[in-house]
């Protein structure tokens, strides 16, 4: 197969944490040994204000190999700018051939791993700081959400690898939160300047222990990692999380009001930071109905039909590429919302969440 390759240029803001002045930069400003990466074009790509989403990179054949670990040690600073200019990057044909290679890519870009508490998707830890991704049965599709929204402690970056990939289908869909917000501002103002302003309440009923068969099965034990009630009401308290145990030993967890649009600062541009439509269309399973799961921050219900239309603008203007074997993609969750589609096994794919 022959992929275009081409050079991009990086705007970079006066305000960005490189401080360089506001004009165009080659990446040789960084001034890195030739590029062990190289970008290039894929069909399901979009491109916003000029620039590829997700940026595409693929080992350089100009190059002699070299380990890709070192490689993302050796050019960070690049990798940094082009995810802050693009929000995604699909790393393709790299050899990441297990979850401990994986691993390794995780720990070579140094980002600081943020513990899983507060989530609501079932999960088990592989190796080091990876785990699987949400564990939920295949014929479930996982809506459009920022990850761990529904709580103050977010992770700012996440990684994916596909170590099998599907049967069939089983994309995890990516779109830009911004254009989600915009489109939305324009659409329904009067419903974005509520959410401004009233935020969301998130209702969540636990089990104890973990429901594989829920797309928000984890039980409040692996939820808050402990099964001391105290320590779990200890911890739910610093997430700002209300707790009201149940007499079959689970819990109902009521968290906010919390904003449903942030301002990523980095990029000075209000973004869609919720799990709204996640909550709303997806938080279903014995314990919970997802009507019920997601309220304005006053307490008053969500009106369906502009969720419903939230959700057709958020598929709209994503992008789904399909997984190959050896895949990893790293996303900004501060500018990028994610989603899976339902899928025919075999499918693994692991997950690593950093602050």
């Amino acid at each position: 197969m022959t992929h275009t390759l081409w050079p991009i240029s990086i705007n970079l803001d006066s305000d960005h944490l490189l401080q360089f002045p506001r004009r165009k930069i080659q990446i040789n400003r960084f001034k890195m040994p030739e590029s062990f990466f190289a970008q290039f074009e894929i069909p399901q790509q979009k491109r916003f204000d000029g620039k590829p989403f997700p940026a595409v990179l693929s080992p350089s054949p100009n190059v002699p190999p070299a380990s890709f670990p070192a490689a993302i040690k050796e050019q960070k600073p690049w990798l940094d700018a082009l995810l802050h200019q693009s929000g995604a990057i699909l790393f393709k044909g790299f050899p990441v051939n297990s979850a401990s290679d994986f691993n390794d890519v995780v720990e070579a870009f140094g980002y600081e791993e943020l513990p899983y508490v507060g989530g609501a998707a079932p999960r088990t830890n592989v190796v080091g700081r990876v785990f699987t991704a949400n564990e939920s049965p295949p014929d479930q599709k996982i809506p459009f959400h920022h990850e761990m929204a529904q709580v103050p402690e977010y992770p700012s970056k996440l990684f994916f690898y596909c170590e099998v990939e599907p049967g069939s289908s089983g994309e995890t869909p990516i779109v830009l939160s911004h254009v989600v917000y915009e489109k939305m501002k324009s659409k329904y103002p009067e419903f974005v300047e509520r959410l401004e302003e009233h935020g969301l309440i998130y209702i969540r009923v636990l089990g104890e222990e973990d429901n594989p068969l829920s797309p928000i099965g984890r039980g409040w034990k692996s939820t808050f990692l402990t099964s001391d009630k105290s320590v779990a009401e200890e911890r739910a308290a610093k997430l700002g999380m209300k707790l009201e145990w149940l007499d079959d030993g689970g819990v109902k967890t009521v968290m906010g009001p919390i904003p449903a649009i942030k301002v990523d600062k980095t990029r000075q541009r209000k973004i869609w930071f919720n799990s709204m439509v996640a909550a709303y269309t997806g938080w279903e399973d014995a314990r919970n109905d997802p009507k019920k799961a997601v309220t304005f921050g006053d307490g008053k219900p969500l009106p369906a039909e502009i969720i419903h239309d939230c959700l057709a603008i958020l598929e709209e203007e994503s992008v789904a590429v399909p997984w190959k074997e050896g895949d990893v993609l790293l996303i900004d969750n501060m500018a990028v919302l994610h989603a899976r589609k339902p899928f025919l096994p075999p499918r693994r794919v692991l997950a690593s969440l950093c602050k």
